[in-house]
């Protein structure tokens, strides 16, 4: 007959040995979680069909024209020749990428495509988001009128808008040099001097691109509740202290967003901006030449696709490290305004 020692103890064990027999192994247990996943998506598509079936012409074209286009990210590391192919061509490893980083002017593209970026970037948001706060403050008549005004200019094509700064730059002929005489002052030679160059530039990119910003905006205004204002009326806060402390705090995160996506092209240049308005003049190089710029005519007079391909792949590869180290310091920060 078995003691109270011996009874106490299989007591105690009893329990144990039962959740030994009744779990699972690891293996057993994973499988009815991925088989759940795959259900909980399944019915998430069927609850959305409607939805994703909308969205399927969109998809399909990021297929076609964004993903499997990458399967040429391998020209980079080839010496492409047409006769064998992009797959029968040599492979050369790293050496197309030196085509960038061993000419004597990589400092100086490097450093117009960030700094121009950088401007373009932090002048168009400033002037956004107060062309936002001022269109919220006009009558509704009033508001389509310049929202069409802002954004016709983002329709136009590079090629037009340098025929268009042409006709204000030709030292000839141009708009601003018979100003210039009429007040008794010489013409200057625009498209031979380098110094105004970042100022024009600037300006130009600005006339085309802040209506869209404007508009994305806009549009965060829009979706604020009317609540905050009325009670800072009632409190007798000013425009600008309700566009200070109201406003601008509610739009943050979109603006985090929109500078974070920005950070991502900060290594690719507008390639129209920074070829047409110029009108490609040599004299211009020094202020206006970016990588982009230079790889087209790099491409033109050599015909090398290689190394354009290995500077694209570059491109991509420092934007894309870019947004993440930019939505990390964002995470890090405050995590309710990065993007994941």
């Amino acid at each position: 007959m078995p003691n109270k020692a011996s009874v106490a103890l299989s007591d105690q064990t009893r329990p144990s040995a039962l959740a030994n027999a009744e779990s699972p192994p690891a293996g057993v247990a994973n499988k009815p979680k991925r088989r759940s996943f795959i259900r909980r998506e399944l019915k998430h598509l069927k609850n959305n069909r409607e939805l994703f079936l909308l969205s399927l012409p969109g998809l399909i074209y990021k297929l076609i024209f964004a993903y499997l286009p990458m399967v040429g990210l391998i020209i980079a590391f080839k010496n492409y020749r047409y006769d064998l192919g992009m797959f029968g061509s040599k492979w050369v490893g790293l050496d197309n990428f030196r085509f960038l980083f061993t000419t004597d002017t990589a400092w100086r593209i490097t450093r117009n495509t960030v700094l121009y970026n950088a401007g373009y970037m932090l002048i168009t948001t400033l002037g956004a988001l107060l062309l936002a706060v001022l269109m919220n403050e006009l009558k509704a008549k009033y508001t389509k009128f310049y929202q069409t005004a802002l954004f016709l200019p983002h329709f136009l094509s590079w090629v037009l808008v340098g025929y268009i700064a042409y006709a204000f730059l030709n030292h000839s002929d141009g708009f601003i040099n018979r100003l210039l005489i009429s007040l008794g002052m010489e013409p200057i030679s625009w498209y031979q001097d380098s110094g105004p160059w970042p100022v024009i530039l600037i300006v130009v990119h600005l006339w085309k691109a802040i209506g869209f910003t404007t508009l994305i905006y806009f549009a965060g205004i829009m979706g604020i509740s009317g609540d905050y204002y009325e009670a800072a009326r009632i409190d007798g806060a000013t425009k600008a202290q309700m566009a200070l402390k109201i406003t601008v705090p509610l739009l943050t995160p979109l603006i985090i967003i929109m500078l974070i996506l920005s950070i991502g092209n900060m290594f690719r240049g507008d390639f129209g901006l920074h070829y047409f308005i110029p009108n490609n003049s040599g004299f211009l190089y020094s202020s206006t030449d970016v990588i982009d710029t230079y790889v087209y005519r790099a491409l033109r007079e050599v015909g090398n696709v290689s190394m354009s391909a290995a500077v694209g792949f570059y491109q991509s590869v420092v934007g894309f490290v870019l947004v993440l180290v930019a939505n990390g310091i964002v995470r890090k920060i405050n995590p309710d305004h990065s993007m994941w």
